[in-house]
C-alpha cells in the first residue's frame, strides 16, 4: 500500500483513540448501570432548559438519527431514568424529559466520567487539549 495522506492518518489514529475511550468510559459507567452514550443523553438533558429536548434536538447533540436516539430511549425509559413528556402547542412533538431518577445517575456518573477523564487526559498539557477542542469543534463538534 502507499503512504497515506497525514489527514487520513490522523483520523484513523482518531477513530481508534475513540474506541478506546469509549471501552474505557463504558467499563467504568457500568458500575452507574449506564454506558458513555447513554451518559452523554442524561447530560445533554441535564444542561437543556426545564431538562427537556425534542428527540430531534437530542439526537443532533448526540449525533445520532431520530430513530437511533429512539431506540437508546426506550430502555432508558423503561429503567425510569427519561420520560416522555407531551408539548401542550402541539400534539406532534414530544419531548424527552430528565427523571428524577436519572438525575440522580447523571450526579453519581459524572464524578466517575470526571475521573476516568482525568485517567486518559491526565498527562495532556491544558494548551493542548483546548487547541484540540477548538479543532473538534470546527468538525462538528457541540459541546464549547
Amino acid at each position: 500500500m502507499s503512504a497515506i495522506t497525514p489527514s487520513l492518518k490522523f483520523f484513523l489514529n482518531l477513530t481508534m483513540v475513540q474506541s478506546l475511550i469509549f471501552k474505557r468510559f463504558d467499563t467504568k459507567l457500568s458500575a452507574h448501570g449506564i454506558s458513555l452514550n447513554e451518559f452523554m443523553i442524561l447530560y445533554h438533558l441535564g444542561e437543556a432548559p426545564d431538562e427537556k429536548l425534542r428527540r430531534v434536538d437530542l439526537a443532533e447533540r448526540i449525533g445520532l438519527t431520530a430513530s437511533g436516539i429512539t431506540r437508546m430511549l426506550t430502555p432508558l425509559e423503561k429503567m425510569g431514568l427519561v420520560k416522555r413528556e407531551a408539548n401542550s402547542r402541539d400534539a406532534r412533538v414530544s419531548y424527552v424529559k430528565l427523571a428524577k431518577a436519572g438525575e440522580k445517575i447523571l450526579n453519581e456518573s459524572s464524578a466517575t466520567a470526571e475521573e476516568v477523564t482525568e485517567l486518559i487526559l491526565g498527562m495532556v498539557k491544558t494548551k493542548k487539549m483546548e487547541d484540540f477542542s477548538k479543532m473538534l469543534q470546527e468538525l462538528g463538534a457541540t459541546i464549547k
